[in-house]
């Protein structure tokens, strides 16, 4: 199987942030056993829904790096597919991350980061998915 350039730049890189991610799972697993920064239930699961998304998105965005070349590897509107399934992992865990309420349970102003990172997923998603349909 031929990977082109650009996909083989955008998987290493997403290859690169699995250590981050292995990392972020222990240190969640150190805190819901003996807890010195989650403070709360409610911060536990925002936590916890950050890392899943992390680790699920990841993946899901080396997938799509592959299915972009079977279209049209270089073109503009690809790069932008590219970046998109890049960028929502770090988008929606962020928004996981930065907006977990710290008293209460209010999120705070990051969980916005997880809204535009749905968004661009959503965008990234559908544009590979018509693009797969009508071949490129």
């Amino acid at each position: 199987m031929d990977i082109s350039p650009e996909a083989r730049i955008m998987i290493g890189i997403l290859i690169i942030t699995l250590p981050t991610i292995e990392f972020g799972g222990t240190f969640l697993l150190s805190q819901l056993r003996k807890s010195t920064v989650i403070k709360s239930d409610k911060m536990a699961a925002y936590f916890r829904a950050g890392h899943a998304h992390a680790g699920v998105l990841v993946i899901l965005a080396i997938i799509a790096q592959l299915m972009i070349d079977v279209i049209a590897a270089g073109t503009p509107i690809m790069w932008g597919l590219r970046i998109g399934f890049a960028a929502a992992p770090i988008l929606i865990s962020a928004g996981f991350f930065g907006g977990a309420p710290v008293q209460g349970d209010e999120p705070r102003p990051l969980i916005r980061l997880v809204y535009i990172g749905a968004l661009i997923l959503a965008v990234s998603a559908i544009g590979l998915g018509l693009a797969l349909i009508f071949g490129g």
